[in-house]
């Protein structure tokens, strides 16, 4: 079943600011607010997946950070922070539940001896693999609802949007 777009909730709640505040633009509600349903709606879909490989969100992110990084799949703890953009503390906790699971190791570094190195053990890599692919699916029947030309306008624009906050961050 398809929802009218003129009367989804935030179309609705937006009505009722006008009425309410005539005097306010509360169009920027149009974009934000759906996309902000949008990514909570998204990232329950995703975690369900993860779920059923026994993972939490910020576990499957180190392990497929760790994977991406190809043979022989390690990082630096401080690597590892900068692509999950989270704290070096957040970053232990995880690698913390993984290396206990046997899915990852944690070992002294080759180059500096009082640095770390988190790598994938073998059976790691397997339940990356296995997760990932079902990720894609996942992340592939999350994307149906539009067709290939809307996927692509939609992925510049966020890009360039995104770009522009990304950018003032590191500035």
């Amino acid at each position: 079943m398809t929802t009218d777009a003129t009367d989804d909730r935030v179309a609705r709640i937006m009505r009722e600011w006008r009425r309410e505040r005539p005097d306010l633009d509360v169009s920027p509600q149009g974009v934000i607010g759906r996309l902000h349903r949008l990514a909570n709606a998204l990232t329950d879909e995703l975690v369900a997946v993860y779920d059923r490989f026994e993972l939490s969100e910020g576990e499957f992110d180190v392990l497929a950070t760790l994977r991406r990084a190809g043979d022989p799949f390690e990082r630096t703890p401080g690597d590892l922070a900068a692509s999950t953009m989270v704290t070096s503390g957040a970053v232990t906790k995880r690698v913390d539940r993984l290396v206990a699971r046997g899915l990852a190791t944690r070992r002294a570094s080759d180059v500096d001896g009082r640095g770390r190195v988190i790598a994938l053990t073998p059976a790691g890599r397997e339940l990356i693999d296995e997760v990932m692919t079902a990720h894609m699916a996942n992340e592939h029947r999350l994307l149906a609802a539009i067709d290939a030309d809307e996927q692509a306008v939609l992925e510049r624009v966020l890009t360039r949007w995104l770009s522009t906050f990304e950018s003032s961050a590191d500035g």
